[in-house]
């Protein structure tokens, strides 16, 4: 039997487990195609497989059963269930692969935007479903690690910017020098058990009200 189109999202959670321990939610239309899949899984080692509840969108099944896996097979790619993924995965971001059985060039790219991790046109037969669910959770790992440590950086950046104004302000305005708006600060911040990014926050959003209590 032909294999139409399917995806696989896996939870943060699933990227820390074996495939083994996988819970599956298994959107199909077809009930021939759902078994041949479920067969698919139970091979692979998939320890629960869930449906799909009708007239129930992703995002309520995802929310409901918390899989680690989610599998909606398609009978071509449907850019709707695009929407779907994104809803479904905004607040808990998931791996994703996907399985198609046409290639399209343009539906791969809005995939892939979308937040796919593996993208796999395959032919007339399901492919061994295990290595291409470790590569999804591998590939999305590695982009959840990289958009964290993005993250991050611009966190610091934007942190040391804050700083920098709020020691020129006070520079400016209490003539401090460098040296000693930093250390004050720094006291602040250990006097308050607060952080440094938080008091400098404070202290240009108090200059700012009072700025503006001027102008008023």
């Amino acid at each position: 039997m032909r294999c139409d189109a399917a995806w696989l999202l896996l939870s943060r959670q699933a990227a820390r487990v074996a495939v083994s321990e996988l819970k599956v939610l298994l959107v199909d239309t077809e009930p021939e195609r759902a078994r041949i899949l479920e067969a698919h899984l139970a091979s692979a080692g998939a320890t629960v497989t869930v449906r799909l509840r009708p007239g129930e969108q992703l995002p309520e099944a995802v929310a409901r059963e918390a899989p680690d896996v989610i599998i909606v097979d398609m009978a071509r790619p449907d850019r709707d269930w695009l929407d779907d993924i994104r809803r479904a995965t905004h607040r808990d971001p998931r791996p994703v692969a996907m399985f198609v059985d046409v290639d399209d060039p343009a539906f791969m790219e809005a995939a892939i935007e979308a937040g796919v991790s593996s993208y796999t046109v395959v032919g007339t037969a399901m492919p061994d479903v295990k290595p291409v669910m470790r590569a999804a959770v591998a590939i999305f790992r590695r982009y959840r690690q990289v958009e964290l440590e993005l993250q991050r950086a611009e966190s610091s950046l934007r942190e040391r910017l804050l700083l920098d104004r709020a020691k020129s302000f006070l520079m400016k305005h209490r003539r401090m020098t460098e040296p000693e708006a930093h250390r004050w600060l720094r006291r602040q911040a250990m006097e308050r058990s607060r952080r440094v990014a938080d008091i400098a926050a404070e202290l240009l959003r108090d200059a700012g009200e009072e700025e503006a209590r001027k102008n008023a």
